[in-house]
């Protein structure tokens, strides 16, 4: 039987990452993935097709709409989706081998079979051919992820009623693709198709899009999207899916009760995903899970059991590649014996449509009700040089901050690029930076982040450029 000194039981961001810093750490180390390609739902069905996808559909909609205005005549444009699909599994296949190198680079064991518990100590890996193989480990990193969640009524048939995981997928551009829930996975999906000719109808329960983000993002990027053509049904209450293998309809109830038909050639249920803890056997090591079926840790990430460790999706949190690969590093660290940290509140939350939208720390609601005075500022990106250049002048950068001290307190914004601008207020941020820090810095002009100087500006009332 193998040894190790730590198991990572999944190979998402959270999983490839903690078993890489185990390694650096010395530890020996062992990963096991349930399917054939490493990297996740992350690499694999999740965020780098999605993103392979959103930058095809966009270069695609600039040259339909955006060259001729540059002075770019390029004639008839059409669209080869097969080609489109081939260029995301390339993406996609790059992307998994790369985590191959890092596997064996780091001299990381790899297994491929569902990983199970036999007791506290000892995992049964069984392969898809019926062959199974025991390991033994000192410590054990479950980083399983999660998967689409639905609704109780919906079923998911995944060839007209379908998840993100068909939606990356598909042979051939939807019609009329309705999207039920607007948060980021619908959204990003909507639009790809929305740009490639499909009706894109969102229906969301609440009030607003992005519900969980600042309310002026939700606002902005309605707009923004319903200037492009995306159609939008807030306040309303799923109550059946149904489809016939041509035409899915979909009823809802609206905000005055009355019910809503929406017929579509495709539906694609986008609310929210689940944790994954299915044939872990957590019962056999008498690990414990909560009323939402996360598993339970405390704020070292370890369950019940000391040597069992849970991290990403699985475990409370917003469900992000980035804090996965957080808590993968922090885990690894104190299993070796360091004494790392994270700050949740510094984890920021990125909607990959365009305009981009991100965000990082408090929004102006969480203030609000926590009762904290602020003070804000607020910049428009077509108030920037760059902006008017690349016409893309969508957007705007909100900056709160403490009304006493001045230290920033969350960052909200949306605009070209905003995804990577992001960073800046996250740096800002875990340096515990005021809005008069961040304004006194030089920003090269012209460039969006001169938005993120000018809405610090904003916040005492001094911005240069509006």
């Amino acid at each position: 039987m193998k040894k190790y000194d730590v198991i990572v039981i999944g190979s998402g961001p959270g999983g490839y990452v903690a078993a890489i810093r185990c390694a650096q750490l010395g530890l020996k180390t062992a990963i096991i993935e349930k399917y054939k390609t490493l990297g996740g739902t992350c690499l694999n069905v999740g965020c780098i097709p999605s993103k392979a996808l959103l930058d095809s559909s966009h270069h695609y909609h600039d040259a339909v709409h955006h060259f001729e205005k540059h002075g770019i005549e390029s004639g008839e444009i059409k669209v080869n989706f097969k080609k489109m699909i081939d260029r995301k599994n390339e993406v996609v296949a790059q992307t998994s081998g790369g985590i191959n190198y890092l596997m064996d680079k780091n001299k990381i064991d790899t297994y491929f079979g569902l990983g199970s518990f036999q007791d506290t100590t000892h995992i049964l890996v069984t392969k898809d051919s019926g062959e199974t193989e025991t390991l033994e480990a000192k410590n054990v990193i479950i980083a399983t992820g999660s998967k689409p969640a639905s609704l109780p009524f919906i079923k998911i048939d995944k060839k007209r009623i379908i998840t993100s995981t068909e939606a990356l997928s598909l042979t051939e551009i939807p019609k009329h693709l309705l999207v039920i829930g607007g948060g980021v996975i619908g959204l990003e999906l909507g639009q790809v198709y929305n740009r490639l000719g499909s009706e894109v109808s969102v229906i969301e329960y609440m009030p607003n899009i992005i519900p969980t983000m600042d309310s002026t993002l939700s606002k902005e990027l309605q707009k923004s999207l319903k200037k492009q053509g995306m159609k939008f049904f807030t306040e309303h209450q799923v109550s059946s899916v149904i489809s016939n293998e041509k035409e899915v309809l979909v009823n809802a109830k609206d905000k005055k009760g009355e019910i809503v038909e929406f017929k579509g050639d495709y539906c694609l249920v986008a609310v929210g995903r689940k944790p994954y803890t299915e044939g872990l056997g957590l019962e056999k090591a008498g690990v414990k899970l909560t009323e939402r079926g996360q598993i339970e840790t405390n704020q070292h990430l370890q369950t019940n059991i000391s040597s069992i460790y849970a991290i990403g999706d699985v475990v409370k949190g917003a469900m992000l590649a980035h804090k996965a690969e957080e808590e993968g590093t922090l885990v690894a660290e104190l299993i070796a014996g360091q004494h790392p940290h994270i700050d949740y509140n510094l984890i920021p939350g990125v909607v990959y449509t365009w305009p981009e939208v991100a965000a990082v720390g408090k929004t102006e609601e969480q203030l609000q009700s926590a009762g904290i005075s602020y003070k804000t500022g607020s910049f428009p990106m077509r108030a920037l040089g760059r902006s008017r250049a690349s016409m893309n002048l969508d957007g705007l950068v909100k900056v709160l901050a403490d009304a006493k001290t001045d230290e920033i307190l969350g960052v909200h914004m949306i605009g070209a690029r905003a995804a990577d601008l992001i960073a800046e207020a996250v740096v800002a941020m875990e340096f515990r930076a005021s809005s008069e820090d961040v304004s006194r810095i030089s920003h090269a002009h012209p460039t969006f982040t001169e938005a993120m100087k000018e809405a610090c500006l904003a916040v005492d009332g001094r911005a240069l450029h509006i």
